[in-house]
């Protein structure tokens, strides 16, 4: 089995993690501001406890997205850093999927509905199939939380389900959602390792993170018309 070196940067809980076949080793830290600084020390200590060289690996895996857009920047570019370091190739892997993957561990879900905060009001989601090989039933988009309309009955996961609750009220996985499942360097160093069996890898000069917003901010005059907008709902929500 392959070694794989993970990091996951695309949400509030940044972390990496180290597998060694059927070994697994973690770290991770809270506090989004910080995941530049914290995650090469918290490497540095998952291959000191393993007792390797990160050229003793094969390959270096990251979270490449949707989520956090300074986050999935960060998990891309330190995953190249090292992976250019070390002459090593890089699996990117979609955040959403390892999303899945936890919640089929978790709760032994086969149909899946993933669906991650991703501020200003919309969410990413996805939804998959893990009966067997996992596919994607629906592939990573960014809506609306009341787009949100998976096919079938699904197990549901994802903080968008605490974020968004009322918007999503009408889906009927909403009851039993695990908001606290997040993308996680340990499920997407296990996707990572099948990946790599696969021959699935790129260069560190071919990573790249995924992005599903093309607009990252707003001008001044957009912001102010959208704070208008909002306003004027809940004026119009007060007055019914």
């Amino acid at each position: 089995m392959s070694t794989i070196l993970a990091i996951e940067t695309s949400s509030e809980l940044a972390s990496c993690a180290l597998l060694r076949g059927d070994v697994v080793l973690s770290r991770a830290s809270s506090g989004v501001r910080t995941h530049s600084q914290a995650i090469l020390p918290l490497v540095q200590e998952l291959l000191a406890e393993a007792g390797i060289a990160l050229a003793d690996c094969d390959a270096i895996a990251y979270g490449s997205g949707p989520g956090s857009f300074t986050g999935v920047r960060t998990a891309c570019g330190i995953a190249q850093g090292l992976a250019y370091g070390a002459g090593l190739p890089v699996v990117p892997v979609v955040t959403l999927d390892a999303m899945a993957l936890a919640c089929q561990q978790q709760h032994g879900a086969q149909r899946v509905l993933t669906v991650l905060d991703a501020r200003m009001g919309e969410v990413y989601w996805a939804q998959y199939d893990l009966a067997g090989a996992m596919q994607t039933v629906l592939p990573p988009v960014l809506s609306a939380p009341g787009a949100v309309a998976p096919e079938g009955d699904v197990v549901a996961c994802g903080n968008g389900f605490a974020a968004y609750a009322d918007e999503l009220a009408a889906l009927p996985c909403i009851a039993t959602a695990d908001a606290a499942i997040m993308p996680h360097a340990i499920q997407v160093g296990q996707l990572a390792q099948r990946a790599f069996a696969a021959g699935q890898t790129v260069t560190a000069a071919e990573a790249q993170p995924l992005y599903l917003r093309n607009k990252i901010a707003y001008t001044s005059a957009e912001r102010a018309v959208i704070n208008a907008a909002k306003a004027a709902k809940v004026v119009e929500g007060a007055g019914q």
